[in-house]
């Protein structure tokens, strides 16, 4: 994988100002339109943060209300041609490492991209799930899990997926996992260490 040869300093930029631009306006689009769609069943949302399905459940207005899920599925049409574009983007990559002579080069560049493929399809999985699923399916104690699962566990496990393939870190997290285990059996044995 050569990023550096490939790709400038100004392409990067670009494309960051172009994620970040974005991701902007989209956030500013849902949150105008879910700020002005009345609410007539109170404003107690039951999640662990305001999210825009949750808004619509107390929405009295038709009209607002399907302007909102019409910008939920264009968005969702959107981020299922991203989600294709990246499995695309991996095919071609897995066929050039799969060329590459070394197998040791293969792993490495398998375990490079695996790890990021997996978290972007568990947050797009849930995403997509907690918005299309029918409301028939929908339970407080379920939406609060799958909205818990596309907004905690992608970024939580990210840092822990690509932080595993340094050295250092891993042995830092298996001194202290082995710590750990050595003093949990310590206190079940009444046997210290």
């Amino acid at each position: 994988l050569h990023y550096g040869t490939l790709l400038g300093s100004r392409a990067c930029a670009t494309m960051a100002a172009a994620a970040w631009g974005t991701g902007l306006l989209y956030s500013l689009l849902h949150t105008a339109t879910a700020f002005s769609v009345p609410l007539c069943q109170g404003n107690l949302v039951d999640q662990f943060f305001c999210e825009i399905a949750q808004i619509l459940k107390l929405s009295c207005s038709r009209s607002d209300y399907l302007r909102e899920v019409g910008i939920i599925y264009f968005s969702l049409c959107l981020i299922c041609g991203c989600f294709v574009f990246i499995v695309v983007s991996y095919v071609q990559i897995f066929r050039a490492v799969l060329r590459m002579p070394s197998e040791q080069g293969q792993h490495k560049a398998f375990s490079t991209c695996l790890p990021h493929l997996a978290v972007v399809s568990l947050f797009l999985s849930t995403a997509i799930f907690a918005y299309l699923k029918p409301p028939s399916m929908s339970s407080p104690s379920l939406d609060l899990l799958v909205s818990f699962l596309y907004s905690v566990v992608p970024p939580a496990v990210n840092p822990l997926i690509y932080g595993l393939r340094n050295q250092e870190l891993k042995a830092a997290v298996s001194n202290t996992y082995n710590f750990n285990i050595h003093k949990m059996h310590a206190g079940l044995t009444g046997v210290s260490r």
